[in-house]
């Protein structure tokens, strides 16, 4: 079983913590020399963002990509967020997960809940979104099923629409409620270096 491997790979990268604002910040250095960035909500054990960096091809680090959380980073340099402002009534897609489920928001769509379905195609290992009236179509995966080496399952996943927000979610499955509380126990056994300059000090 495939379970094990992604955890193991989580146990053996060299992690560093911080607490601040609420959120308690873990940063993951992996062998390969990929690093990931998550954050928690301190109270609930949430998980509230979760990003990705690979070094680029000249060795330096490359940009953050934003698994869960917010898309837009405030680590853009003024010109460059100059330059990529998008409009603001386009369709904004994120991922909020809750404790027992995946889920995602895609703001700025106002149709009516009749308008979307979504599905999922096991064969591309993706969910997709689709619209009657042709103004929408969304094909994403849930990379952590993918890691887990999970099926997609079609009973899980469900969908509302409200105030001009189509969320879809996906209940998590049972091996990935575990693995995640496994987890949980774990990075809690993690001392937080706070310095209060906000940055992660590596113990």
């Amino acid at each position: 079983m495939a379970v094990p491997s992604w955890l193991e790979r989580l146990r053996a990268a060299s992690k560093t913590a911080l607490v601040q604002d609420g959120k308690r910040k873990i940063h993951y250095l992996f062998e390969d020399g990929k690093e990931m960035a998550e954050e928690y909500d301190v109270k609930t054990g949430q998980l509230v963002s979760r990003k990705w960096r690979e070094k680029n091809t000249l060795g330096g680090s490359g940009k953050w990509q934003v698994e869960v959380g917010e898309p837009t980073s405030p680590l853009l340099g003024a010109l460059e967020s100059e330059l990529i402002k998008e409009s603001s009534s386009n369709p904004v897609f994120m991922r909020k997960d809750t404790l027992t489920s995946f889920q995602w928001r895609i703001r700025n769509l106002p149709y009516p809940k009749e308008v979307y379905s979504v599905s999922v195609e096991k064969e591309q290992r993706c969910c997709v979104i689709r619209t009657t009236n042709k103004k929408y179509y969304k094909k994403f995966s849930i990379p952590d099923l993918d890691r887990y080496q999970l099926p997609l399952d079609t009973a899980a996943l469900s969908f509302t629409h409200a105030n001009n927000t189509l969320i879809i979610t996906y209940q998590k499955p049972k091996e990935i409620l575990a693995a995640e509380e496994q987890l949980q126990k774990e990075l809690k056994k993690i001392k937080a270096a706070n310095n209060g300059d906000g940055d992660c000090k590596t113990q």
